[in-house]
């Protein structure tokens, strides 16, 4: 077995004790590469059957022995460019396990809005008279409705968390996944237009797909109530950033808080920079402590599965794009 690391931002490196477990499970005789980005992974395609790290389409022309890739970003659609879909390469990833930090990041920015964080902070020490404003703007979300559309990993962290603050939740999902404490019973998406006419709050937790792509847009963001927010952690392309613009400005809906953006880095002159009641943060939620040593643990227990022929944990349904 040949396996290639290839670092990025999520994973900037493997330290030496985790390199040390991957080359116990990988057991006697296995090879392990590590090189410093996917340009320098070129030159080793030719024998690696599997990558921990990122794929190209170039890398993926020369990987004739490839197998298996264990991706180090959540979101999967960059791995899935058609010739890896078509494939029988597997591909999987930290798929469940970035949920905590998703959900606390989007309390973050949801929390920036309602008690005005963002805005006295830009106004430092002129704060101190628009105070009165920011009080007659401030908001508690105990009694609200927070309304999640996705209910994976993601999902079901952030309605742990709203469930904490005091909020009622709902939840509609693509499949019929199971319920949590939190959710009694999760809607189909049948009932999406229902969940957007009564929450409050509006968090996405969906992967990027073309079923996805711009969901959010003039129609859906018309539905929502005037004094609703949305929160968007995952993948910018799922909201249609003139829509969410126009609904904001028009007063058709609050605010935003978002971590993603439909083009990265979002150039400074956008308009969704100067829309009132949008706050935007450069695509950090994804970041943890424990982020790595987890999607580590678990591409060390799927070694040992994948040499038993069993399947892998967090493995990705390559048509479906999540």
């Amino acid at each position: 077995m040949h396996i290639l690391i290839i670092p990025g931002v999520t994973m900037p490196n493997v330290e030496d004790s985790v390199m040390a477990r991957i080359r116990e499970t990988a057991g006697p005789g296995a090879k392990i590469t590590v090189v410093k980005n996917a340009k320098e992974a070129e030159a080793y395609m030719d024998d690696v059957e599997v990558i921990l790290g990122v794929i190209t389409p170039e890398m993926f022309k020369r990987a004739k022995k490839l197998t298996w890739v264990h991706a180090i970003s959540s979101g999967a659609d960059s791995y899935l460019f058609p010739e890896m879909v078509q494939s029988e390469v597997m591909l999987s990833g930290d798929k469940g396990l970035v949920g905590s930090h998703l959900a606390d990041h989007t309390f973050a920015l949801l929390l920036s809005l309602t008690r005005r964080l963002a805005r006295a902070v830009q106004d430092a020490p002129h704060s101190w008279k628009n105070r009165v404003a920011y009080r007659a703007e401030e908001f508690e979300l105990e009694g609200c409705t927070m309304g999640v559309v996705g209910f994976g990993g993601t999902g079901r962290h952030i309605a742990r968390r709203a469930a904490a603050f005091g909020m009622k939740v709902i939840a509609v999902d693509c499949d019929p996944v199971p319920p949590s404490p939190e959710v009694p019973q999760v809607w189909g998406s049948d009932r999406l237009d229902e969940l957007l006419r009564t929450s409050d709050v509006v968090a996405s937790g969906l992967p990027l797909t073309p079923q996805t792509y711009h969901l959010f847009n003039a129609r859906t963001f018309g539905l929502m109530k005037p004094t609703a927010l949305f929160v968007n952690v995952t993948r910018g392309e799922l909201y249609d950033p003139d829509a969410l613009m126009n609904a904001i400005k028009s007063g058709k809906l609050a605010g935003a808080g978002l971590d993603t953006a439909p083009e990265e880095p979002l150039p400074s002159d956008h308009l969704l920079w100067s829309t009132p009641n949008v706050i935007m943060t450069p695509h950090t939620a994804g970041a943890s402590q424990f982020r790595i040593p987890r999607n580590l643990d678990r591409f060390c227990r799927n070694i040992a599965l994948y040499r038993a022929g069993k399947p892998l944990e967090g493995q990705i349904n390559k048509t479906r794009g999540f």
